[in-house]
């Protein structure tokens, strides 16, 4: 039985510093093999070219593009495409996440934000993952950061940033059909980037506090498109990150 990380296309485009710290804690705490993706070369040139130039494209190019999985062996992702993938395609594979192996981690160093308050905003595609939401929420109390619940939340959460509202990538309802066919239908409707903004500012309007946490990368791409001041929980524990590294 075997352990990887899969450290995410697109989160390591968009954040490749934190995507390092990252890779560099779960080398030096557990010694786990770090994969690009979920799936055999997917985008693999593009990837390499959209990661900003530096240490993070060439890390990323080092690493495997995904993991020869089988039954027993175990898979870590802060990407809710790849968890879903993983667990639809490979029988007999335990799926976690990133925020459950930290919060497991009564080493990890949590910084300490001193009682800062935040609406936490969960998924829609890991709506059913309760110990992933609690796993966050318990990361929340770790850095001493007070949280209230987004009115609709844990499994009754509908929101994904405007990635809702655009087509969805042809490989995913082929991939995983449970989560982006059978219970996507109605969900990724097409609309204009005028009108996504627009989507988003309404959503973001209902937010009882000016900080939002969320855990997914197209969840913060729309916190930012409705003018929230949203942050990622990956950014609030970078400082654990770099620390747990050394």
């Amino acid at each position: 039985m075997r352990s990887y990380y899969i450290a995410s296309c697109v989160f390591t485009e968009r954040f490749p510093k934190i995507s390092l710290a990252i890779q560099g804690y779960i080398s030096a705490r557990f010694g786990m093999e770090i994969v690009r993706c979920c799936v055999p070369k997917y985008k693999v040139k593009e990837f390499e070219e959209r990661i900003p130039e530096g240490v993070a494209r060439e890390v990323w190019r080092t690493l495997p593009t995904h993991a020869q999985l089988e039954a027993g062996d175990t898979v870590y992702s802060l990407c809710h495409n790849c968890t879903n993938i993983v667990g639809e395609q490979h029988t007999g594979v335990h799926t976690l996440s990133l925020w459950e192996l930290i919060d497991g981690d009564e080493s990890f160093p949590c910084p300490d934000y001193s009682g800062s308050i935040v609406t936490v905003q969960d998924c829609w595609r890991s709506r059913e993952n309760q110990a992933e939401q609690n796993a966050v929420r318990n990361l929340l109390r770790k850095m001493h950061i007070r949280y209230v619940e987004a009115q609709r939340h844990g499994a009754a959460t509908e929101f994904c940033g405007s990635s809702l509202y655009r087509a969805q990538p042809p490989r995913n309802p082929k991939l995983a059909p449970k989560h982006y066919a059978v219970q996507a239908e109605g969900k990724f409707q097409p609309h204009t980037e005028v009108e996504q903004v627009a989507l988003m500012r309404a959503h973001c309007k209902g937010y009882a506090t000016d900080q939002v946490v969320c855990y997914c990368h197209y969840c913060l791409e729309g916190l930012l498109q409705g003018g929230a001041d949203g942050r990622h929980l990956a950014q609030l524990l970078l400082p654990g990150f770099i620390k747990a590294a050394q």
